[in-house]
């Protein structure tokens, strides 16, 4: 079973912002199809995303770029499992791809019930999956106060 997934294709004209540029929800679009795909690979099965933190946009894509999304398993929890997405982009005839997004989604794993089930536990085996993992799980504590400012205002909603 993998822990990552990438996905390549062009950004077309129909993807353009006021500015000329990819518009940043095709950006999100795309990095949510690649994590699901990443997400439901592991979970083998449905996932659904719970929380979307921290995107962030480094770097325009322009129409007619070759563009790369990367997602991959950082951390599971017990049904939970946080991906890493990274895009790229280069110029067609280009030859190096520039970091153009990054964020964190989580999926939590459902049965055909819509019952949370259980994820295999993902294991880091280099330093490098090690760090990612840490950074995610460093994310997670940083919500959890996120979620303490943000309830004043949501308690009207839930």
């Amino acid at each position: 079973m993998q822990n990552q997934i990438t996905f390549q294709f062009i950004s077309e004209p129909s993807d353009v912002n006021y500015g000329g540029k990819v518009h940043g929800g095709a950006v999100m679009k795309w990095i949510d199809q690649t994590a699901y795909a990443c997400a439901s690979s592991w979970a083998e099965g449905y996932a659904v995303t719970v929380y979307v933190g921290g995107i962030r946009f480094f770097k325009p894509i322009q129409i007619g770029d070759l563009v790369k999304v990367s997602a991959r398993v950082v951390h599971t929890g017990t049904t939970s499992m946080h991906i890493a997405c990274d895009v790229f982009s280069r110029p067609i005839t280009g030859e190096k791809y520039q970091k153009t997004t990054h964020c964190i989604i989580v999926f939590v794993a459902v049965d055909e019930h819509g019952k949370t089930k259980t994820v295999k536990k993902w294991v880091p085996h280099t330093d490098r999956e090690l760090a990612q993992q840490k950074y995610a799980m460093r994310l997670m504590e940083l919500r959890k106060g996120i979620e303490v400012e943000m309830k004043p205002f949501l308690e009207d909603y839930f």
